[in-house]
């Protein structure tokens, strides 16, 4: 039995194995929704899925009916298909060892410019074969010389900010793969007196932990597609780099907290990896 919950623990549920599949989704709703460079599905029967807790505290998403959050902290909610009779969790919310690994990437003709696929596992163009269901893609955004365009999910939020990023990581700890609900966060931290909002500012929710000094997410309260996050004590702006629009001109320089990296994925190509931190940060 496998136990998931969100980022401030007030969904949680539990699901029977084995899980039948998993698989890392690159389309551009999957990463605008994560905000991160992908996300990551398991799925299982749907017989043994059980809520724990928090079910009324599930939204659908305002930009898709087969997406849910938690109002809350706006990380992912499991999709119950019971006319297809199966659970389709995601696996940055679940606990421990899970017994299954990604099989295969789809919708890599989606991928982020800023992510490099290193791994050696089957990749799809869109769906995988035998797989019946739309094409569903957000418009591509015309990119501005000297410009980074982002928005969430239902494009009710935008931003933009100038010039280079001061820098872009991975992190793979339990708190941003819980709040991101993937296997690891893609952020980008911008100096604040760069970064703008465009439109939808008052319709951005943030959540931190309570026990975290400066730890919290950002999200959109009508799609729960990430959304960026101002950190005006650290004079910067954490960009969930899955809602961005164009190419920041950046590449990850680090894997950090690699020593709380999820078990069942595994890194693989020559970023820089950290157990924690690394020494200048």
């Amino acid at each position: 039995m496998t136990k998931g919950a969100c980022l401030c623990g007030t969904v949680r549920y539990e699901i029977d194995g084995p899980f039948q599949l998993m698989l890392n989704c690159h389309c551009s709703l999957c990463r605008k929704f994560h905000g991160s460079a992908f996300a990551t599905a398991a799925v299982a029967p749907l017989a043994g899925f059980r809520w724990l807790a928090g079910e009324q505290a599930v939204r659908a998403s305002s930009a898709s009916p087969h997406r849910f959050f938690c109002v809350t902290c706006g990380a992912a909610a499991p999709l119950l298909s019971h006319e297809r009779q199966f659970a389709l969790v995601h696996a940055g919310n679940l606990e421990g060892d899970l017994g299954v690994e990604p099989q295969f990437h789809q919708f890599v003709g989606s991928k982020a410019p800023w992510y490099t696929i290193t791994d050696s596992l089957p990749r799809f163009e869109q769906w995988p074969p035998g797989t019946q269901a739309p094409v569903v893609e957000r418009p591509a955004v015309e990119a501005r010389e000297g410009v980074t365009q982002g928005s969430c999910l239902c494009g009710d939020v935008a931003f933009e900010f100038d010039g280079t990023p001061l820098r872009m990581m991975y992190c793979h700890c339990t708190r941003c793969r819980r709040g991101r609900s993937a296997a690891h966060a893609a952020n980008v931290f911008v100096a604040l007196d760069r970064f703008r909002w465009v439109r939808g500012e008052a319709q951005v929710a943030s959540y931190k932990l309570p026990e975290a000094r400066f730890f919290a997410v950002a999200f959109c309260t009508g799609c729960g597609g990430a959304a960026p996050r101002l950190s005006p004590e650290r004079g910067s702006a954490v960009v969930p780099a899955g809602t961005l629009d164009t190419d920041p001109g950046i590449r990850p320089a680090a894997h950090i907290f690699v020593g709380s990296k999820a078990s069942w994925f595994r890194i693989t190509g020559d970023v820089p990896q950290f157990d924690e931190l690394p020494p200048q940060a």
